[in-house]
């Protein structure tokens, strides 16, 4: 009977160590990376889109599934995004997004192809600090706000540089303002200022006459609409954003 209460007791242990040891098992999260683009007075940037990687917060780094090829910045504005990278990951706290840019990046002016030279510091990749902590069984993505008007340099005699201005968006927990300014065609900046915080984000409205400001934080803002002379600037006052929602200013008379 001793015996007997010995086997049991061992047999008792290993089942209590085996619970322990799934409760650490390491889970798997969900995680998409989408690009869009924030329109800009050119008529083609193309982007060379090689590799996508996270790092965890101890360090670790995880190569997503890619989808490599040349992306037209332009045909993802307004709203519009497309998917460059998913995986499973094995980590559950994602500090930065690394993306890994080839050399065919081109900008296209009056019909005339230029191309793109990359400072050496961004050859090894592009680093986006997110902070996010995930949870199992939940989809997470991040939209890389890639800022086409921001990123392009002239360096004179013909020549351009790309020097990334890119801009980490979680959907899940921010908002968005859009509208249209008419009349349509009407070249402007739109601007969106927190009241309490002052920082600033801002976008180009389309050909359309269509704009949308994402990725801002719960809270007042403050829209002005800058569109060129002779048009005069017009600001909307104490717009609200909630997160997961678009605030609609509606149509936009520029005088």
């Amino acid at each position: 009977m001793k015996k007997m209460k010995i086997i049991l007791s061992f047999i008792l242990l290993g089942f209590l160590l085996n619970s322990c040891n799934n409760d650490n098992t390491t889970g798997s999260y969900p995680y998409a990376v989408r690009m869009t683009d924030a329109p800009g007075p050119y008529d083609e940037v193309n982007v060379d889109i090689l590799g996508v990687e996270v790092t965890g917060d101890a360090g670790q780094t995880v190569t997503l599934n890619v989808r490599k090829g040349i992306y037209n910045l332009l045909d993802f504005s307004n709203g519009v995004s497309t998917l460059i990278a998913t995986d499973s990951l094995e980590i559950s706290k994602v500090e930065q997004i690394r993306l890994i840019l080839g050399t065919e990046n081109t900008v296209k002016i009056n019909n005339v192809s230029y191309p793109l030279s990359t400072p050496s510091a961004d050859q090894t990749g592009l680093k986006l600090q997110v902070h996010q902590t995930l949870e199992q069984g939940i989809l997470y993505s991040v939209l890389l706000d890639f800022d086409a008007n921001k990123s392009i340099v002239s360096t004179g005699n013909g020549t351009y540089k790309l020097k990334p201005v890119i801009r980490t968006v979680e959907a899940a927990i921010s908002g968005s303002i859009k509208g249209k300014v008419t009349p349509a065609g009407s070249m402007a900046v739109v601007t969106a200022v927190d009241v309490l915080t002052n920082l600033s984000y801002s976008t180009n409205v389309n050909a359309s006459g269509e704009f949308l400001v994402m990725g801002l934080p719960s809270g007042t803002y403050n829209v002005t609409i800058t569109p060129v002379l002779p048009l005069a600037p017009v600001t909307k006052s104490t717009i609200v954003v909630t997160t997961g929602n678009t605030t609609d200013l509606g149509t936009v008379i520029l005088l």
